[in-house]
């Protein structure tokens, strides 16, 4: 089917849309993803009338990749570009199907942002304040980094996990996978401080509450973080999740374990942990390109 049949019958597969009972709002989704190939096909026009290939849809896959669109959105517009050449088929309109087994490519993979060491540890070593609600701001940052807990972890804490005189915290993790963390001396210290002013509701047994003595948000941490860096004259926008990037970035660089680094962060695979690799590999580049008398580029 040339590429100007294949694009003529948009309109007849949106009316059968209709007529199975498609919402108008998902019909109007499936013409978006149509017109959207129909003008990446013209960017790569068939050749003497050459019937639409297999290698036009991997062409356009290729384009919309580049526009670091998600995983998520990919696999959707593939979708109704195989049902659409699946109801040509069915119909006797195309031989064959050339999107069949198409894969979307996955997006470039994005790389955890992570803050260098010495800022990061001079902005944690400012503290947050003396009030109840400060030193408890000061005991979950220093757990979000000190022990690279993710934000859902840190909000799920109670009392009883925490052990500061053993130097451990029981965590919950993804799937109730449940792991003990070491507590790292600046943690332990802002623990002890926060504890006798812990404000709580009576019969609340979570660690970390807010001024009504309930358990803490997520978009509390994310909010009181970003304020208080800001506050600190941070040039650099700061997250729950950054912290615990930096905290496996920067353990990876000490100790070269990943494997100690994966049960740490409670990564069920340990493909998951390697991405913190190529952040490694990345650091050491710069210090080579910095530190090597071979490696020193001239200034242009």
């Amino acid at each position: 089917m040339q590429q100007q049949d294949f694009c003529r019958y948009f309109d007849d597969y949106l009316t059968a849309l209709r007529q199975e009972g498609k919402s108008a709002h998902t019909v109007e989704a499936y013409r978006r993803d149509l017109s959207q190939l129909e003008r990446l096909l013209m960017l790569r026009p068939s050749e003497n009338g050459a019937d639409v290939r297999r290698g036009d849809f991997l062409v356009a896959l290729k384009k919309l990749s580049q526009r670091n669109l998600s995983e998520r959105s990919m696999a959707r517009k593939l979708s109704v570009w195989r049902q659409y050449c699946g109801w040509l088929v069915q119909r006797g309109l195309m031989v064959a199907d050339p999107t069949a087994n198409l894969k979307a490519p996955k997006p470039p993979q994005r790389l955890p942002k992570a803050v260098q060491q010495e800022p990061l540890n001079h902005l944690l070593n400012q503290g947050c304040g003396e009030d109840a609600l400060a030193l408890r701001d000061r005991a979950v940052f220093e757990l979000l980094y000190g022990s690279g807990l993710r934000l859902s972890e840190v909000c799920g804490l109670n009392l009883h996990d925490v052990l500061p005189d053993e130097g451990w915290v029981g965590v919950t993790g993804k799937g109730g996978k449940q792991r003990r963390v070491p507590l790292v001396r600046k943690s332990i210290d802002a623990l002890l401080d926060y504890l006798p002013h812990r404000i709580a509701a009576e019969g609340e047994a979570a660690l970390f509450t807010n001024k009504n003595g309930r358990r803490l948000g997520q978009r509390q941490i994310q909010k009181r973080l970003q304020q208080w860096a800001a506050k600190q004259g941070s040039a650099q926008h700061l997250s729950p999740h950054m912290l615990r990037h930096s905290y496996a970035s920067h353990l990876l660089q000490a100790s070269r374990d990943i494997r100690a680094v994966q049960e740490l962060l409670g990564h069920s695979n340990l493909s998951t942990t390697q991405i913190y690799t190529k952040l490694d590999l990345e650091h050491l580049a710069a210090v080579y390109d910095e530190a090597h008398p071979r490696a020193k580029r001239k200034k242009e």
